[in-house]
């Protein structure tokens, strides 16, 4: 099986229509949140971070949860606001190191970067200028909770 395959044209602009209307995604440099969920949701400040080893935590456990959460052959979106995205599966080989290589990093380091389940029941927002990561669906709050990354203990909002 392949990793990171890109999503066709159709599919990305249909997966994009899906998040404005759905998280009510208003992309902003100044003005957060930039999602409105109404589902069980934590978003973590991540401002504070800057050593590599909080890097590979997060990478680590939240590649790990994604596991939990999925089949062995099911792939969840990795998108990259205005730029290209994919399906991707936790299971599957990243590259040289696993993770190290991959195409999209956990962290926000300047752009959206969003793993959402395929059919929107949870999800994975990484926002560049807030600095913050946004999790969202019980599935997936209760997992990261069980296998929470280092860097996930200043909670900025939840419901």
């Amino acid at each position: 099986m392949e990793n990171w395959i890109p999503l066709t044209e159709k599919e990305y602009d249909h997966i994009w229509d899906k998040v404005y209307k759905e998280l009510k995604f208003e992309p902003s440099i100044s003005v957060f949140p930039s999602f409105q969920l109404s589902s069980p949701f934590i978003t973590y400040d991540i401002s504070h971070c800057f050593e590599e080893a909080e890097y590979d935590d997060l990478e680590e456990k939240v590649w790990c949860v994604f596991q939990e959460l999925t089949l062995s052959n099911e792939y969840i979106l990795a998108l990259d606001w205005q730029h290209e995205c994919y399906w991707v599966n936790s299971h599957l080989n990243f590259g040289k190191d696993e993770f190290v290589g991959q195409i999209l990093s956990l962290f926000p380091d300047g752009d959206y970067y969003f793993f959402i389940q395929k059919d929107f029941k949870w999800g994975y927002l990484g926002h560049p200028w807030e600095k913050s990561i946004t999790i969202f669906g019980e599935e997936l709050v209760n997992a990261v909770h069980k296998h929470k990354p280092r860097m996930f203990h200043k909670v900025l909002r939840q419901r």
